[in-house]
């Protein structure tokens, strides 16, 4: 997909997998370094020059969590667009995948200390606060198309839409 947008681009994968026991797990990181430090984030980061989301979300999975991840096993499920207007640097757009076949187990990096959640378990009071109006939804099967702006706390969503 061509994006003309200003803001840089990056991307996220939400990694989903059902256990014998029927039930559904999705692996989140929490942040090491850098922005959203302490956060649970899914494994993601800036797209590189000439590099598509998808090419982006596959080398950051391998990087971040050290999974092996073929670009014909994600599902693109949407696009978040982020505005901080007291600290435009970190103002950006988000292509968001999931993924439900890879190849190896989760290991911690230099970015992220990985672990499984239960659907029902996701720790969104310990995420990016936009992630509560929209990740459940993605993660039940659903698209996202949103834009949030936080506030000058650079953590709260002011407004949405």
């Amino acid at each position: 997909m061509i994006r003309l947008s200003v803001l840089p681009q990056v991307c996220v994968c939400y990694l989903l997998r059902t256990d014998a026991d029927g039930v559904t797990r999705v692996l989140l990181g929490r942040k090491k370094i850098g922005l959203g430090q302490g956060k649970y984030v899914g494994p993601g980061g800036k797209l590189e020059p000439g590099e598509t989301a998808a090419e982006a979300i596959v080398r950051e999975v391998l990087e971040e969590v050290g999974l092996v991840v073929d670009p014909a096993s994600l599902e693109e499920r949407g696009l978040l667009s982020y505005s901080f207007p007291h600290r435009e640097a970190w103002s950006q757009e988000s292509t968001v995948f999931v993924c439900r076949s890879w190849s190896g187990e989760p290991a911690a990096s230099d970015e992220l200390d990985p672990e499984w959640f239960d659907l029902d378990a996701v720790p969104l009071d310990l995420m990016w606060d936009d992630a509560r109006f929209w990740l459940p939804g993605v993660l039940a099967g659903g698209t996202v198309r949103r834009s949030f702006t936080f506030g000058s706390d650079l953590s709260s969503v002011v407004g949405e839409s």
